[in-house]
């Protein structure tokens, strides 16, 4: 049974439960947008659901996993039985393979050494299991008059700025594992945004910024409302926003 009005924007949230996801999940509700909050433990998710109806906005809860097809499949079957359609997907859930997403400890991502179970998990989320989650989405996002994709991606995934022997990254150590699955999802979000361009959907890579949540052990310097905010605005671009593009709070993040 359908109970999102005609007139809301839908959106779903992968990885919603908590950090930038939730948070992402909140101002979208607060802008008038019904959210369905994708999370893999269906607990989480209602309690984050609820936490949003609590404050005055619309949503629910789908159990998601992004590397379970039959997980992905029922989610897209829920939104469409209860909105008819999906006008915004985000892309948000990930993991970093080693726990911490700036890993000054993380010497099990150094490529000399790295486990490649290890990598092959990372890739299964952070990129195969967006490829699952946007083809299985997008016969509801074709039913929006205005549909939009946002994939999370990170500053990490920039090769201009991790090559940089002199950069911002060049303290870090070398990662096999998160930094690649970006990069590689940011290169997915530009042949997305090729092939969609011409149903107008577009599709945009974001890096929210160091932001303090579980992956880097809290230690960013950023809120959760503050990386969220990046996302949020790719989220309620207009028709004549672009597609294709990588960015974060200062502007385009360069390749």
């Amino acid at each position: 049974m359908r109970d999102e009005s005609t007139h809301q924007e839908v959106a779903l949230i992968t990885g919603a439960n908590k950090g930038i996801g939730r948070s992402v999940a909140e101002q979208l509700a607060a802008l008038g947008m019904a959210v369905v909050i994708g999370a893999r433990d269906p607990l989480r998710g209602e309690e984050a659901a609820a936490a949003v109806r609590a404050a005055g906005g619309r949503a629910y809860a789908v159990t998601l996993d992004v590397t379970d097809p039959a997980t992905v499949q029922e989610a897209a079957r829920r939104v469409e039985e209860r909105s008819g359609r999906l006008d915004v997907l985000i892309n948000n859930a990930g993991i970093t393979g080693s726990g911490q997403v700036s890993p000054a400890d993380a010497h099990d991502q150094v490529p000399s050494s790295v486990d490649l179970d290890m990598v092959r998990a990372v890739f299964e989320t952070n990129v195969f299991g967006v490829i699952q989650v946007t083809n299985a989405m997008l016969p509801l996002l074709r039913r929006s008059p205005a549909p939009r994709v946002v994939n999370v991606s990170s500053h990490a995934a920039s090769l201009s700025l991790t090559s940089d022997p002199d950069g911002p990254f060049a303290a870090l150590l070398p990662s096999a594992a998160y930094a690649p699955s970006k990069t590689a999802l940011t290169a997915l979000t530009v042949q997305y945004a090729n092939e969609l361009r011409r149903d107008g959907i577009p599709v945009n890579a974001v890096a929210p910024g160091f932001v303090d949540t579980d992956s880097n052990n809290h230690t960013g310097f950023l809120t959760v409302a503050q990386g969220a905010s990046c996302v949020v605005r790719l989220a309620v671009l207009g028709t004549d926003g672009p597609t294709g593009g990588f960015f974060g709070a200062e502007g385009p993040v360069p390749w």
